[in-house]
């Protein structure tokens, strides 16, 4: 009689430390492109002072960067697999390190712009290589899993640092600083990269359907400028011309998607109803979240009067709570299911904002650091599960796709958020300071800049105004914000809820 021994479990595989350290590259480009996101808003005072913009350029300084990274993600990705994705993440690193250097020093509000687009180009080049890096680098499932998790905590604690670290360096250095940080950083993967990744390619990518990129932009880019040319100075033809030259660009954007046998972003994933509720949840939070920091951070530095470092310790707790939220998620829906976790998370976000519409003028701190609180961790919760949703929606063979869709959604919610929010406050301040002097009614920081030469009473009496017209438009911008989480909200459940009874 033979007796058959059991066989013994395989080991878990561990860690390298070559593949620690190759960890350690990914996902610095990650914490560069989310840091980014977030300290800027912090400059704007310094930055609205020294280069003294428009409004309507401040707002292009704050958002150019996400609308060209965002329109460029999917063409990236494509482009990194034809070329080699280590060798495209070692050029976007070293151009985004030049960049940098060039926002840094920029005097005047076009070179920043410019910059700041040349930031969006190059930040593109990274998040598409570094996951397509990391799926051939870790080749076992459990060792992957656990690098994608790290992958997507270094981008929330990115979002968690940007606040500290960008006001450290407006109170020791000048606002350039929080641009040039980025360098080394960026120099640091251009020289590790080559040592510790190893190149891989798509042996038979499609090719790149130039004219399908054109038209994204061409659809992006006129739409917004409509909609900054309305938010300063009214509807206008021009205004309305390029919103319709948007919107016919988009259409034929989709068209040819449809008819490609490669196309640039598979829309038929749009006719996945989950799927499509998903990404839409996850845009309109990304919307709402980065508009209300932009606009935080200027009221606490320029309407509550609170140092740099200060506003930024205010909205840590925000941050902090996304990145716990975003961790415990997925347990969390395990246990009370999916629809559950993301409505509870909705549900936290509209109270976030529902508390931020009641800031004042004179305070608000407290109201701002639980507001925050709340959006950020309802954020991290909804976040992360509809993530999961999007590529659980998606078939198997188009997984891929539907991750640069979701990334794609993110940073142009967040673009879009700064433009059409950020425009709706611009317009309440300039309708609100309509008799102020022309310089005061562009933006917050040319009035606190123009009271100072003032007389004392005329200078305080600009002050309060235009404080006042500042918080009036971050009350209304709080308001919609929540109306369009609650929308998402009612979407998102009625679509999940479905596809669980089917």
């Amino acid at each position: 009689m033979t007796t058959t021994l059991p066989r013994p479990a395989e080991p878990r595989a561990r860690f390298t430390a070559r593949q620690g350290w190759a960890l350690a590259v990914l996902v610095l480009p990650v914490l560069l492109i989310s840091v980014d996101m977030t300290v800027l808003g912090f400059a704007v005072p310094f930055l609205s002072e020294d280069l003294a913009p428009s409004a309507s350029q401040l707002l292009w300084i704050v958002d150019v960067y996400g609308f060209v990274l965002a329109g460029l993600l999917v063409t990236m990705g494509s482009l990194g697999d034809r070329i080699g994705r280590r060798r495209l993440l070692v050029i976007g690193s070293a151009a985004f390190a030049a960049a940098s250097v060039l926002a840094a020093y920029a005097t005047t509000p076009e070179t920043l712009i410019a910059a700041r687009a040349l930031l969006g180009l190059a930040g593109a080049t990274l998040m598409p290589t570094t996951l397509a890096l990391m799926r051939n680098l870790f080749h076992d499932d459990r060792q992957r899993r656990f690098a994608i998790a790290i992958w997507a905590a270094g981008f929330s604690a990115g979002s968690a640092l940007g606040p500290i670290l960008g006001g450290w360096l407006l109170e020791h250095f000048w606002w350039g600083s929080v641009f040039l940080m980025a360098a080394p950083v960026s120099v640091a993967v251009v020289i590790a990269a080559p040592f510790l990744l190893p190149e891989s390619k798509n042996p038979n990518p499609g090719a790149i359907d130039v004219r399908s990129v054109g038209l994204s932009f061409l659809a992006m880019f006129p739409f917004v400028y409509g909609v900054k040319t309305i938010a300063e100075h009214g509807l206008t033809w021009a205004a309305a011309g390029a919103i319709a030259v948007g919107a016919a660009a988009a259409v034929l954007f989709v068209r040819r998607q449809r008819r490609l046998e490669h196309p640039l972003i598979d829309v038929e994933l749009f006719r996945i109803r989950r799927f499509s509720a998903s990404l839409a949840t996850n845009f309109t939070i990304v919307f709402a979240m980065i508009s209300a920091l932009f606009l935080l951070t200027q009221y606490l530095q320029l309407v509550l009067g609170y140092s740099p470092m200060e506003a930024g310790l205010l909205l840590l707790p925000g941050m902090a709570v996304s990145v716990v939220t975003g961790l415990v998620a997925v347990r969390m829906s395990e246990r009370v299911g999916l629809v559950r976790t993301i409505l509870g998370g909705l549900v936290l976000v509209i109270a976030g904002f529902g508390a931020m519409a009641l800031i004042g003028v004179d305070e608000g701190a407290a109201v701002v650091a639980v507001a925050f609180a709340l959006i950020g961790g309802g954020s991290g919760l909804a976040q992360t599960v509809t993530n999961d949703a999007i590529l659980a929606a998606a078939p198997a063979d188009r997984a891929g796709a539907a991750s640069a869709i979701s990334e794609t959604a993110y940073e142009l919610g967040g673009a879009m958020g700064v433009a059409l929010l950020g425009s709706l406050a611009t317009g309440i301040y300039r309708s609100e300071l309509g008799d102020a002097p022309a310089a005061a009614a562009e933006t917050l920081g040319e009035a606190v800049h123009a009271a100072a030469a003032l007389p004392a009473a005329a200078g305080e009496a600009l002050l309060t105004a235009a404080r006042t017209a500042f918080t009036d438009g971050l009350r209304t911008v709080a308001l919609i914000a929540a109306a369009l989480v609650l929308v998402a909200a009612v979407s998102v459940g009625r679509a999940l809820r479905e596809q669980t009874r089917a």
